[in-house]
């Protein structure tokens, strides 16, 4: 199964939508890109809820996906939702310390 058939798999739920990122390996801008297109409409249908965003999956991301994240995020909170990031790997969950990103994002186990 490719990419692009695969990405994410969306949860809708009583104020909330969980979407799973289905992908080990998020680390070309065409991923990117792609979970992009994705994931705006999702947001913009989420609105005034929390939105979650399941890393279980995701093993390696590139940096340009935080800023992706950060401009979801900002998309959230502008239509008064909030947005959690859950169960990142420990590598992962280092990047977001490092980038000092756990600080904006609320982040689960």
């Amino acid at each position: 199964m490719s990419f692009e058939d695969s990405v994410i798999k969306v949860e809708y739920g009583a104020g909330e939508t969980i979407v799973t990122i289905d992908d080990w390996y998020i680390t070309t801008d065409r991923k990117i890109d792609k979970l992009k297109e994705l994931l705006i409409p999702i947001v913009e249908k989420t609105k005034q809820g929390k939105l979650v965003l399941d890393f279980s999956k995701v093993e390696s991301i590139a940096s340009s996906l935080l800023g992706l994240l950060l401009i979801i995020h900002k998309k959230v909170l502008e239509q008064q939702g909030n947005m959690e990031i859950w169960n990142l790997t420990k590598n992962i969950q280092k990047v977001f310390e490092i980038t000092q990103l756990t600080k904006i994002f609320k982040i689960c186990k």
